[in-house]
């Protein structure tokens, strides 16, 4: 079993528990927000990593209700997969088609979403960001284990580190006049 297959429980299961828990955080401070407008976030430390700024924007309620909720839910199917392996399940091929098709929904509304903070609020969340360092992992992993290709297999690492390296020289990037007031 390559290496990758054999990682795929503990991935699942480490990264959907980070996930979860940032997603639980979220949804506590959006209730609190919504209780009292004038609330701060436990995340918003300073003008740019500010939760509250993102969570104020429509981007945070895509469908009309807080997005932390579709991590909840998704983070739970996750963590409970990871379980369900490490315990010796095994699923049929249309399972693993459609956690595929759901972690391909996630990775790509989280990076839908970090187009937003990025270029469109122009703040960053905290747990936000945990959710998109966990949420490609799983995509990456799942697909990996969905593709069964040892090539790629061998090289599991280098399109996460590629992908990791961009997104913090976007945030660099987008950021820059920010950031070196802080030098």
């Amino acid at each position: 079993m390559p290496r990758s297959s054999r990682s795929l429980p503990w991935i699942l299961l480490i990264g959907g528990i980070i996930g979860l828990a940032a997603a639980a955080v979220l949804t506590v401070e959006k209730i609190a927000l919504l209780r009292d407008p004038a609330y701060v976030p436990s995340c918003s430390i300073n003008p740019i990593l500010s939760c509250g700024s993102v969570m104020s924007k429509p981007q945070a309620e895509v469908f009309g209700f807080p997005n932390s909720l579709l991590g909840i839910a998704g983070f739970a199917v996750i963590v409970t997969v990871g379980v369900a392996l490490l315990a010796g399940a095994t699923f049929r091929r249309w399972f693993w088609i459609g956690l595929q098709i759901g972690v391909t929904f996630g990775a790509v509304f989280v990076h839908w979403l970090m187009f937003q903070s990025l270029y469109r609020i122009q703040a960053l969340c905290p747990y936000c960001m945990v959710v998109w360092a966990v949420t490609i992992p799983i995509f990456w992993y799942v697909t990996l284990h969905n593709v069964n290709r040892p090539k790629l297999t061998r090289l599991h690492s280098v399109p996460l580190t590629i992908w990791a390296v961009v997104v913090l020289s976007l945030i660099g990037e987008q950021f820059w006049s920010y950031w070196r007031t802080l030098l």
